[in-house]
């Protein structure tokens, strides 16, 4: 492949609800893939936005049609003040990951919202989005899409850990990438931390003052999906008709709940890199600012736990989205079969132009 630089912006919206994360991106490839961050920066959801993305689970079919028409113009408007904002000329393409409101594989069925087309239309730029369909109808869990990413970009660790609102891993084994969803983090802590009328729970403050209740804690850790050793996906389904039910049957103050649940994590995290010889993982995602949650996880492994600078931490997820929309506007692979289970490595996404 020739040396060949594109200029994009990769954009996601991740189920814990923090807001929109934008980044404008120089994608190079020589004899490997290089990025730089140029430009970068989370937008808010405000409460509206906030409330109606979180209800989208519960919606008609109508309803949720026009939520994704509606998104999608909002994420067409946000981004178009973005390019505006800071002077961006030079763009070949954008590439969104949308909003999840469905993902159950199993069922054969994913939903990402954010209407490509008005994106599109209302930036004029090319738009790339709806990257895990085509994987699920391939067989696929239509993720963990990001381990691509880990593998071109981040190589240099033997693991790749994102701490979202679920906790997902990357590592290779026998030659192949492989990765997986683990458990959910900062979808269920910011739950409970929201009754407290706080966003989330700063650098773990409130968890490190509570108490693991541990009936709860092993009924947690006893759940079948920690025991399914095939790939698999985790999604909204699993919080509501699980965890949440588990959870709230205990009748624990929050500071509990929230001291057994980050015990719950660190011990999931914990025993899937127990089984594999590895020195240095990288952590991402809004929970590596949690330094509880990180405490907590170096105390049940000897792995090497490295916290990258914040432009890392905050906006890996939109940057590998960036190179999932590179490599399909390049024809290249974007989705692993060793990932995601399906039947073949191929080039997922659908590509809007004006």
């Amino acid at each position: 492949m020739k040396n060949n630089i594109k200029y994009c912006i990769g954009v996601m919206s991740g189920t814990s609800l923090d807001g929109i994360d934008i980044a404008y991106i120089k994608l190079n490839f020589n004899t490997s893939y290089q990025f730089e961050i140029m430009k970068a920066t989370t937008i808010p959801y405000q409460q509206e936005w906030k409330s109606a993305l979180k209800n989208g689970f519960h919606l008609s079919g109508e309803a949720l049609t026009k939520l994704d028409a509606d998104y999608g113009i909002y994420l067409g408007n946000t981004l178009k003040k973005f390019i505006t904002e800071n002077s961006i000329e030079n763009l070949d393409f954008i590439a969104s990951h949308g909003h999840t409101i469905f993902h159950n594989p199993a069922e054969n069925y994913t939903l990402q919202i954010g209407n490509g087309p008005y994106i599109n239309k209302i930036t004029g730029i090319k738009t790339i989005c709806n990257f895990r369909v085509q994987d699920i109808a391939l067989g696929g869990q239509g993720a963990p899409l990001v381990p691509i990413g880990d593998m071109l970009l981040f190589s240099e660790y033997d693991y790749c850990l994102n701490l979202g609102g679920f906790s997902n891993i990357s590592m290779n084994k026998n030659n192949q990438r492989i990765a997986f969803d683990i458990c959910p983090v900062n979808i269920v802590l910011n739950h409970y931390v929201n009754s407290l009328n706080l966003e989330y729970d700063e650098n773990g403050e409130i968890a490190s003052k509570g108490n693991i209740d541990t009936t709860l804690l092993n009924e947690l850790n006893s759940l079948p999906f920690y025991n399914d050793s095939k790939p698999k996906s985790l999604g909204y389904e699993f919080i509501l008709e699980t965890i949440f039910p588990i959870i709230n049957k205990y009748n624990l103050e929050i500071k509990d709940i929230l001291r057994t649940f980050v015990e719950h994590i660190a011990l999931q995290i914990a025993k899937k890199i127990a089984s594999y010889s590895s020195k240095k993982m990288l952590i991402t995602g809004g929970g590596a600012y949690n330094g509880f949650l990180i405490k907590r996880l170096q105390a049940h492994t000897k792995t090497q736990l490295i916290i990258p600078n914040n432009s890392i931490i905050d906006y890996k997820e939109a940057l590998v989205f960036a190179l999932l929309g590179y490599l399909k506007n390049e024809g290249k692979n974007n989705c692993l079969k060793s990932v995601t289970g399906a039947s073949k490595d191929h080039s997922s996404g659908i590509i809007y132009t004006s």
